[in-house]
């Protein structure tokens, strides 16, 4: 069951949070963040929602390159997000909420850009998360999806640990997921191997 995999993972998450910003977890994140920075457009003043925000790391640093932004951070674990908002140095901002990336708390086409930092492979189904990313986007807006890939010959790899399992995608697949949704690919960019960033936009119809 479905709900059975993300209350596994909420609890896995909530137990790992007070502890998640390790020397590890830190360097990693702080070298995906970086280069995941290069290839970020944003328009004046945008609106953006990180999905799956752990701590806040990656919209704190987006604040210190967009001052102008305004974002929210939304995860599942209630404790990740006592953790961003205990850390929260833009609560001018920035604002952290706990929700399921399956049934977005959000209007139509709220944000700009949405992001989504290794926590993809988390998603027992990928197609319903990316139909509400689509759905909370505003047209032509930005969804940047950076995650751990496989070579395109396995096309969808699936890893039997963490609380119901990982899935990895291929870049076909995850552009073929995108369409489904809406969204048009617009380019894949390895950011640290085997961690790859890809860049959708909503389609206008």
């Amino acid at each position: 069951m479905t709900s059975d995999i993300y209350s596994n993972k909420q609890k896995l998450f909530d137990r790992w949070a007070p502890h998640y910003d390790c020397l590890l977890t830190t360097v990693f994140y702080q070298a995906v963040h970086k280069r995941l920075l290069e290839y970020v457009e944003l328009s004046p003043q945008p609106k953006v929602l990180d999905i799956g925000c752990g701590t806040g790391r990656l919209l704190h640093r987006l604040t210190i390159k967009f001052p102008t932004l305004e974002g929210i951070g939304l995860d599942l674990s209630t404790e990740m997000i006592f953790q961003a908002q205990q850390s929260n140095q833009h609560a001018d901002s920035i604002t952290y909420r706990q929700g399921n990336a399956e049934t977005l708390p959000f209007i139509d086409e709220q944000f700009d850009a949405v992001f989504n930092t290794i926590s993809f492979l988390h998603y027992p189904n990928p197609q319903k998360v990316l139909s509400e990313v689509s759905r909370v986007l505003r047209p032509n807006g930005r969804f940047y999806l950076a995650d751990h890939t496989v070579p395109e010959a396995i096309n969808t790899g699936y890893l039997p640990f963490f609380a119901g399992g990982l899935r990895l995608y291929s870049f076909k697949q995850r552009e073929q997921l995108g369409m489904a949704a809406g969204l048009e690919c617009l380019g894949h960019y390895y950011l640290l191997c085997p961690v790859m960033l890809t860049v959708f936009t909503k389609l206008v119809l």
